[in-house]
């Protein structure tokens, strides 16, 4: 690997997508909603043989975290969050009459906000709702993202009995200071007993995320961090980059703008945690990840069948996938399409027994080529210009000339490389496969709005 300079995160670390999707959510808007996706719930329900991906939307925190960039609702009102609840369940039933036969789910996943915010007993209630009308395939990916805060062995049992095989919970940081800088105060006993308990009960995979770039962390302290996340040793682990973006994300600014690391320390935490798991046996995976060998993201890698979709990495793949709950997200048919991301706006529609869709965005022919390139770079750091032509019918070298040309500083610079027919992102340019993918994005040359950037910054 080129060694990282202080020059050259000075070239490479500007404001890009992390490209949950493409083209992302910046790009959609309220001139897609209800009808576009009642007509391509109908769509789908034509092909009744192809599995599904469900992501549900549980946004309830008692508590919020100061760097939380998630559509969170705050309440310690659990009334409040039984009505949500009730909401759901409908949205669920409503949709899948519209699906028709097409009932066969290969990926579901919770997400929050904080799903074991619920009881054990409404998990299970939601969880046999959804059982009611969808079928889970052999194999199925079933995951919940927990918090080991609020989360009791009791959560864990009912989870496994109604089929969940695949935990997420975030630490961020183990150090004290830092947690109680941004709000999230989780010992190591808590996290470690948790993880032993769920290992127990048979859960497959357990995966755990990191932040860097939060308030007073150093690469002294995080790597004391990832010493206690090594001694738990999951199976997966995501290190994701600190946004700090206050003019989008207002409760950002009870975060001290003076207690972020500088760019260059930042870059010396991702670095830490990178030669931390590696030296203890986890493969990188894609962008900001890591499996043990043994691990089917580890897997995946090898024989090509890794994939990302708006709920992670995955090797569950389905071309579909219909979202339930507060701002979910279904990518469905050749679109994007977002539920309300007001609470009360969702309860009404969903209440009147309207389907809830904000906004969104239809892919073009161009938007789908590009979207599969992105892909397949963030997932498997080539691209096989062959294949490329294949599925899209293109002249892929031809097509995409402009950008294989602005890829010659990349390859100077040691991050990728031009074959004949492949390109490849490889050493350093792992580390900033997203600045690679931005030259593949045909939004990004219209430049940000204003003087304050949509997205985070690539280091």
């Amino acid at each position: 690997m080129a060694a990282i300079t202080h020059e050259l995160i000075r070239r490479y670390d500007r404001p890009g997508p992390r490209y949950t999707s493409y083209p992302t959510a910046a790009e959609f808007h309220e001139g897609v909603g209800a009808a576009d996706l009642a007509e391509r719930l109908t769509a789908a329900a034509a092909k009744p043989e192809q599995p599904l991906g469900v992501y549900v939307h549980l946004p309830f925190c008692e508590e919020r975290c100061h760097y939380c960039g998630c559509n969170v609702v705050i309440t310690k009102k659990h009334d409040v969050a039984c009505g949500y609840l009730e909401m759901l369940q409908r949205e669920i039933r409503d949709t899948a009459e519209r699906l028709g036969e097409r009932r066969s789910v290969r990926q579901l996943h919770w997400g929050g906000g904080t799903p074991t915010y619920y009881t054990p007993d409404e998990l299970r209630a939601l969880q046999q709702t959804t059982l009611d009308v969808f079928e889970l395939e052999e194999g199925a990916e079933v995951a919940i993202e927990i918090d080991p805060r609020v989360t009791t062995v009791d959560h864990l049992k009912v989870l496994s009995e109604i089929g969940f095989n695949r935990l997420s919970l975030g630490i961020q940081d183990f150090t004290p200071e830092v947690q109680e800088a941004v709000n999230r105060v989780q010992d190591y006993e808590t996290t470690s007993d948790l993880i032993t308990e769920a290992r127990r009960l048979g859960f497959e995979s357990v995966n755990v995320d990191l932040i860097y770039g939060l308030p007073k962390q150093t690469p002294e302290t995080y790597a004391r961090a990832i010493e206690q996340v090594l001694a738990i040793r999951p199976e997966r682990v995501a290190v994701y980059s600190y946004a700090h973006m206050p003019w989008i994300k207002p409760h950002q600014k009870r975060i001290e703008a003076d207690d972020l690391p500088a760019p260059e320390t930042k870059l010396d935490l991702f670095l830490t945690a990178f030669d931390g798991f590696q030296d203890a046996g986890y493969r990188a995976i894609g962008m900001d990840h890591f499996a043990l060998p043994d691990d089917e993201l580890g897997r995946a890698l090898e024989d090509g069948t890794l994939w990302r979709n708006f709920m992670g990495y995955t090797v569950r793949h389905a071309p579909d996938s219909v979202a339930f709950g507060l701002s979910a997200i279904a990518d469905i048919e050749g679109a994007f399409i977002q539920n309300q991301r007001k609470l009360n706006r969702y309860q009404q529609a969903v209440g009147a027994g309207r389907l809830s869709a904000e906004r969104g965005y239809v892919l073009s022919a161009d938007d789908l080529i590009r979207k599969h390139v992105i892909t397949a770079l963030m997932c498997t750091f080539h691209l096989d210009l062959d294949d490329l032509d294949k599925r899209f019918g293109i002249d892929s070298r031809a097509y995409f000339d402009r950008e294989w040309e602005a890829l010659a500083p990349l390859e100077a610079d040691g991050f990728v490389k031009r074959g004949e027919r492949r390109l490849d992102v490889i050493g350093t340019g792992r580390l900033f496969v997203r600045n690679v993918c931005m030259h593949f994005d045909a939004y990004l040359d219209q430049g940000e709005p204003g003087d304050r950037p949509r997205f985070s910054r690539t280091v």
